[in-house]
């Protein structure tokens, strides 16, 4: 169903306010949008070959020590490619695409702290900001 004038005009304020307001994730995100299908293409291709590689172990009846070991690839294969899809592009960017390649950031000079200080620390903040 596509959208009303209205609801598209709508998503084009909202869009151009994400540009302004935040440029770096809305590059991130039309990025990543663009990047994920070729890889969506490829998990798909190799999740038939491996369907192909168990079914053919069925019909094949390659047993190894009375377990179908064509199959279990081919499981191996499929399991391996579904990971692949659900993982999508979201690796970490490099230091060239978030500050432009002049070195760390501030976050990367800051001592690391364990997941508990830091979620404990936005916890304060909300507090003391109201």
């Amino acid at each position: 169903m596509p959208l009303s004038e209205h609801e598209q005009r709508m998503l084009d304020q909202i869009e151009n306010a994400l540009y302004a307001d935040d440029p770096k994730f809305a590059s991130t995100v039309q990025r990543s949008a663009l990047g994920g299908g070729r890889r969506r293409l490829q998990a798909i291709a190799l999740f038939i070959l491996g369907l192909a590689l168990l079914i053919g172990g069925i019909v094949a009846g390659v047993h190894i020590g009375g377990f179908p070991i064509l199959s279990l690839i081919g499981f191996l294969v499929m399991f391996g490619a579904g990971l692949w899809a659900l993982r999508g592009g979201r690796g970490k960017p490099s230091l060239k695409s978030v500050d432009g390649g002049a070195g760390g950031t501030a976050r990367a000079k800051t001592p690391s702290r364990s997941f508990s200080e830091r979620m404990e620390d936005r916890f304060n903040k909300r507090f003391t900001q109201e």
